[in-house]
Parts: C-alpha cells; structure tokens; sequence
C-alpha cells in the first residue's frame, strides 16, 4: 500500500496516484464483505483524472470469469460524462462512520476518532449505448423499489423513454478495489464493547448503522476471540 503508481490521460500531464491509506489491521480482503459493502451502500463517488467528480448511485457485478463491474448512468446536461469514454477513474464508495468519543474507552489515555468502513475502486470507463443503458436502469430500481418495475400508472412508457433521452449510461471496468474497516479492532476487548455500546445507544442513526455493520461482521464489538 501507498505506493506510488503513474496515472496517465491523453492531452493531460502525467499524474501521481497514491493506493488508498490502509494500514494492515483494518485491511479488507474478503471479496464477498466488499461486494456485500458496495451493495448495501452504493451511492458513489466517481472521480476522473480531470478532478471533476459526480455523486451517483452503482450497481456491482461480478462475471463469471472474475471480471468485475460497476454499472451506472449520467444526466447528460452534466458535462462530465464526456470526459469519461475510455478514461481511468476512481469510485469512492462511503460505508457507515462515526465519531468516536475517548470517553467510550474503558482505558486511556486515549483521544477522539474516526471509525468507518470504505472501499476504492479504479478502472476504465465504457459508454453503454441505448439497450445497455436501459438494462442498467431497470437493473437500479430492481435493486431499489422492485414494485415500480413494469409500474405503468407511475411510470408509462413513453414518460421513460422521453427521460431516458436525457442520460447516458456507462460501466467501469473494474482492475482494482481497495477496502478498509477502521472499527477499533485494535482496541482492547473492553474498549471495543464500551464504543460499541456506546454506538447502538446513539441518537445517530448514523452511530446506530455502524454499530449494526460492526455486529454484522463481528469486528469491534468485543465479542470476537481475537479482541
């Protein structure tokens, strides 16, 4: 991790692109954790050479020689997606996160944290044309809101295809992810058990969405055997 790697672009300088910062013990290896991280929160960060960044929701696939993806589309009217076509770009996918109080510590000394969970992936962008791009959206709300598929009260036909005139969709051809928990497991078995308590008696749903992603993967509450 950390090392530095060239991020060339067409018409660009070159530039220097460092790994994601994850440090041994809060590394995440386990493929299915990160597919399961990317679904359950999907609203990405999609950020290209260019700086220009676009906030949208993602869909993961994985095929079945191992080949990764992730599928999504653009308004039109937003400029960036011209840049896209065949460039290297980064996705950012935020995990559930919470400040951490030093008062939560069963010991100390000890100061305010950060705890969360996130994942990096980097690839090349495809443009999709019309068939694919209309395959992605019914693919979203299918994921989203199953009951509208086919809804045609809410959604006639010819309403969607009107819209969909508007968007253009795309797939990132995925070469690398990188994922992190920063959940405290390094802490001592009390200190885990008092910030995990702590976190599912916030007023924070936030707070609370941690706590139940950190119960789920039985890292930082105090209960794993290796705390």
């Amino acid at each position: 991790m950390g090392s530095k790697k060239t991020f060339y672009q067409p018409n660009t300088p070159n530039m220097t692109r460092l790994d994601m910062y994850i440090p041994k013990n809060v590394a995440l290896h386990d493929k299915q954790a990160i597919a399961d991280l990317i679904n359950h929160f999907g609203f990405g960060l999609l950020i290209s050479p260019t700086l220009e960044a676009t906030h949208l929701p993602l869909l993961y696939e994985a095929a079945d020689d191992g080949q990764e993806y992730l599928y999504g589309h653009i308004a039109k009217a937003n400029g960036h997606w011209q840049q896209l076509d065949g460039q290297q770009v980064l996705v950012v996918f935020s995990g559930p996160h919470s400040y951490i109080s030093p008062t939560w510590y069963a010991n100390s000394p000890a100061v305010p944290t950060w705890n969360y969970a996130a994942v990096h992936c980097t690839g090349r962008v495809e443009l999709l044309d019309a068939s694919a791009t209309a395959k992605t959206i019914d693919k979203l709300i299918e994921k989203y809101e199953p009951s509208l598929s086919g809804n045609a009260a809410i959604m006639p036909a010819e309403y969607v295809d009107k819209l969909s005139q508007a968007i253009v969709g795309f797939r990132v051809i995925v070469d690398s992810i990188q994922a992190k928990e920063k959940l405290g497991q390094h802490r001592k078995r009390e200190d885990q058990m008092g910030v995990y308590h702590a976190l599912t008696q916030s007023a924070s749903a936030e707070s609370r969405a941690l706590a139940e992603y950190m119960l789920n993967r039985n890292i930082g509450t105090g209960q794993n055997k290796e705390a």
